[in-house]
């Protein structure tokens, strides 16, 4: 099969969402990394006009939006299904994903994260903790409601590693390196062990920011 080219900023959980789908798959790809800022070039807005990361580039087909990459990447690669067959396990792994798409990042990750991480390291900017604390009581019903949907299931959607795993551990993960981690995960041991199991696994292990900054393409 041909090469897959993924243009992102490395240290994106959603670029990351998407190399790990390609590392499970086995699949032959290439990250063209992007500096922070460089979505916004031309050259970027022509792959995506709204000038976020990732895109997929496949023999010349560009998509955006990871959820469409994930489920295209599932289709088009089908070894290992990343899709349950049994539909109540398909449709709770959509609804996992879409939480982490309006809950978890839009009201923690790109709060939180952004106010921690993102701002201080690369604008020199201040965490602002009244924006973080406003923050805090949507992301604790996130980590209730992704406690109970997982229970004692290895995985989001089952018994089986899917695409809501690939969404949700990336963001999950980059929220871990805030001092809010602590505090929101106290009670949700069954996340925490989740979100381990995940990242020993050789495709998480293959993403870490390290990995993709020592082997990272020119975009």
């Amino acid at each position: 099969m041909s090469e897959f080219v993924v243009h992102s900023v490395p240290g994106s959980p959603f670029g990351r969402s998407v190399l790990i789908a390609l590392e499970e798959k086995g699949a032959r790809y290439r990250l063209a990394a992007l500096a922070p800022g460089d979505s916004n070039t031309p050259a970027h807005l022509a792959r995506h006009p709204f000038g976020r990361v990732p895109t997929l580039d496949h023999d010349g087909f560009v998509l955006y939006e990871t959820q469409a990459i994930l489920r295209y990447l599932d289709r088009v690669c089908p070894e290992p299904v990343l899709t349950p067959a049994d539909l109540r396990q398909a449709a709770r792994m959509d609804q996992v994903m879409n939480i982490s798409d309006w809950y978890l990042f839009q009201g923690v990750c790109s709060v939180t994260a952004f106010q921690r991480i993102v701002g201080p390291q690369l604008f020199g900017t201040t965490p602002d903790e009244a924006v973080i604390e406003r923050a805090m009581p949507q992301a604790r019903t996130v980590f209730a409601e992704l406690s109970r949907l997982l229970g004692d299931q290895p995985f989001m959607a089952g018994g089986q590693l899917s695409l809501a795993d690939l969404q949700v551990a990336p963001q999950a993960s980059f929220l871990s390196l805030t001092p809010e981690w602590t505090s929101l995960t106290a009670a949700y041991s069954n996340l925490v062990a989740w979100i381990e199991r995940l990242e020993a696994r050789p495709s998480f292990q293959a993403t870490t920011m390290a990995r993709l900054m020592a082997g990272a393409g020119a975009a």
